[in-house]
């Protein structure tokens, strides 16, 4: 029997157990939308914005480990998904991104609300398909998902002309995925895990150094196995943070500009360092010429071309984490007995407490303790006693995404989602719609700052239309602060257009969208309003007046090394 390409979408997004999307609709799409409203089995989510529609996809990919799945129209509907394409690509989130388009006979003939969004999203997909024949939907489909989660994962875009999908043909689901040019590997090569493993035995001051992939390959478990079996101290890029828990001993915290001391000490005094799943980004190494100069390097990643892109690597491991870390602590007791591994590094395990000890990650109390002002570290530390460490938060960009990575202690995996590529401020709150709408009995907390918050504000009307009870917990310094941050240190204090002064009354604004809205203001207020606010039902803002010159250090400048941090 024929049916639609309309049709063959939806039978397709089933096959592919896709039972939640978000979009928004138009022209182009209206003939996908008389369909989906045939298939209660897939929920549909009205974002107010087509960005936060992929980036709710986002938060529900990154929560969940599945592919996060949107729909928009064409012309602006499908050029306004473009940052939130972006955001994923960077940070190596698996989404599918329907765009309508106009009839294939308009195509380039800048017909109303044309545009070439296979030619614009290009260089921030993984993959991009324009869909032409009908008999090729179903096929399509079935490589875009495919493409989207294998290998290192990623955003694929596929645009539908309005007229493919009103054609008919017959609905025939692929079995197989024949693309030969596509082959990602996933076994690592054995000889290359016990070179790695020669490393291992040989190194006194060894670092284990975890980033996004860890997390994406679901290798958390062998990651950590391995760190204490072998005693390996452990640190992390801002996207690693939760694959190794916080609280454990071997654990030394987030590297970086804004990493900890002992965890840039670590890496810059390291004679061998095991990389897992990591890009070596400029945030993490600053001055390349002085990163890690006594390391030889070990890089696990799935994506061979991330390899030596940035560093010297020594022993390059190609193939997904699990595998590798897996193969690597099967051949660790080869050569040596485990009560040798526990013995092996004790002396490199206690300079690290010792540089830890030296300067902990800290900030100045004082003002706090005498009832005058909040600061913002003590907020995070307050959320994390009241929520015990058990949430998931999502963070927007800036200041408060770095007090956040440095003060909640993240013990688990897909617990934090952040914007660490790309830095989209408004990621944060479509990110935790996403995150609830997956999890509707965990506590979602979105951390904000006064002017991220603002980007993607409208979508208060969507969580409270579906009634999610997310928390936003706004960092209220009236500054565009880590901006400011900069002006401070490097500008002499030049605060161009950085004063958020002339901001709405979030209180207010949160009951004019039917939300609740809680403000502290005084640090003896902090516990008791935010425990109030953080057992609301509703969806909640919770506006905290912070210091508003507060500074996030350590930091490490522009062009700098790990070894030149800016501390407290």
């Amino acid at each position: 029997m024929e049916i639609t390409g309309a049709q063959i979408l939806f039978q397709s997004l089933k096959k592919e157990h896709v039972d939640l999307i978000f979009g928004y609709p138009g022209g182009a799409v209206i003939d996908l939308y008389d369909e989906l409203s045939r298939h209660p089995d897939i929920k549909h989510i009205l974002v107010r914005h087509e960005q936060t529609a992929v980036h709710a996809a986002d938060g529900y990919a990154r929560a969940t480990g599945k592919v996060g799945c949107c729909l928009v129209t064409s012309g602006p509907g499908a050029t306004n998904t473009v940052t939130g394409i972006a955001t994923a690509y960077c940070d190596s989130i698996p989404l599918v991104v329907f765009t309508g388009q106009v009839p294939c006979k308009l195509i380039g003939n800048d017909a109303f609300q044309e545009v070439d969004i296979v030619g614009i999203t290009r260089p921030c997909t993984k993959h991009n398909f324009l869909v032409k024949d009908v008999r090729q939907l179903a096929k399509v489909i079935r490589q875009a998902f495919h493409i989207a989660r294998s290998g290192r994962p990623g955003p694929v875009l596929v645009d539908l002309p309005k007229d493919v999908m009103l054609q008919k043909t017959e609905f025939n689901w692929p079995k197989k995925i024949p693309m030969r040019s596509y082959n990602p590997t996933s076994d690592p090569n054995p000889n290359h895990l016990h070179l790695a493993m020669k490393y291992l035995r040989e190194a006194k001051c060894p670092v284990l150094f975890a980033g996004g992939g860890v997390i994406a390959s679901d290798a958390s478990q062998h990651l950590s196995a391995l760190a204490k079996d072998l005693r390996l101290p452990v640190v992390a890029t801002l996207m690693g943070l939760g694959a190794f828990p916080a609280h454990e001993e071997l654990w030394f915290g987030m590297v970086g500009m804004h990493g900890v001391y002992v965890a840039n000490k670590a890496v810059n005094n390291a004679d061998v360092i095991m990389a897992v799943g990591v890009r070596f980004d400029d945030r993490v190494t600053g001055k390349l010429s002085s990163f890690a100069p006594k390391a030889k390097i070990i890089h696990i990643d799935i994506d061979p071309t991330s390899i030596r892109k940035n560093v010297r690597v020594h022993v390059p491991v190609v193939g997904t984490a699990p595998k590798a870390l897996k193969g690597i602590h099967e051949i660790a007791f080869e050569h040596m007995r485990p009560e040798e591994w526990q013995a092996k590094h004790a002396a490199w395990l206690r300079q690290l407490a010792s540089w830890r000890s030296e300067q902990p990650l800290d900030y100045n109390k004082k003002d706090g303790q005498n009832g005058k002002i909040i600061k913002p570290q003590a907020v995070i530390e307050c959320l994390h006693k009241l929520t015990k460490g058990d949430a998931i938060i999502t963070t927007e960009v800036g200041q408060n995404q770095m007090w956040t990575a440095q003060f909640y202690g993240f013990a688990k995996a897909r617990t934090l989602l952040t914007s660490g590529g790309l830095g989209t401020m408004g990621y944060g709150f479509p990110a935790a719609i996403g995150a609830q709408l997956a999890f509707p009995g965990k506590l979602v907390v979105d951390v904000a700052g006064d002017g991220s918050i603002q980007m993607n504000i409208q979508e208060l009307a969507t969580a409270v239309c579906h009634k999610l009870p997310i928390k936003i917990l706004i960092l209220n310094n009236a500054y565009l602060g880590m901006v400011r941050q900069w002006q401070e240190l490097f500008y002499e204090r030049n605060y161009c257009s950085t004063c958020m002064e002339a901001q709405p009354d979030f209180v207010k604004l949160a009951e004019a969208y039917g939300a609740e809205g809680f403000r502290i203001e005084r640090p003896k207020d902090l516990e008791p309003i935010m425990a109030k606010a953080l057992r609301s039902s509703s969806t909640t803002i919770i506006d905290v007046r912070v210091a508003r010159e507060e500074n996030v250090y350590p930091m490490v400048p522009a062009g700098a090394g790990l070894d030149e941090m800016l501390l407290v």
